[in-house]
């Protein structure tokens, strides 16, 4: 199987060629549009350390269910129109979670654009529960 991939890739350089350039393409305009991703680990750090705010953007049900500790539930649906209630934390960086840190990356850019200082938690949810880290119901 790998020979015929190797074979593929030699006769049909340029294909492959163009391919490997649109998929780095891809990746740079995913990891720019959706402003910084912090681990877990630095999510913490800015929480303790009072120069974050965690902005949970799934719905009600899910936030119901288990969220970090202190995080703020504004559903993805509504954290637009509801911006303005984030004004209190504009001197803070806005932390965007949401299930598996897919969702939150356009919210993300619409944060940054309105002026506030926003980041998302790399994984969502789901990587903060696989490090075993606490959730409050």
């Amino acid at each position: 199987m790998v020979a015929n991939l190797i074979t593929f890739a030699t006769n049909h350089f340029i294909l492959v060629a163009i391919f490997f350039v649109l998929l780095i393409l891809l990746l740079i305009n995913e990891i720019r549009r959706g402003g910084q991703s912090l681990s877990n680990a630095q999510l913490t750090a800015l929480v303790n350390a009072d120069k974050a705010v965690v902005i949970d953007i799934r719905t009600s049900k899910e936030y119901s269910a288990g969220h970090i500790v202190g995080a703020l539930n504004i559903p993805q649906d509504k954290l637009i129109s509801r911006m303005a209630e984030l004004d209190k934390h504009k001197d803070k960086t806005l932390i965007l979670v949401d299930s598996m840190g897919q969702q939150s990356g356009t919210l993300c850019r619409e944060l940054l654009k309105a002026g506030y200082t926003a980041a998302k938690l790399s994984g969502g949810v789901s990587s903060w529960k696989a490090d075993n880290l606490p959730l409050v119901k």
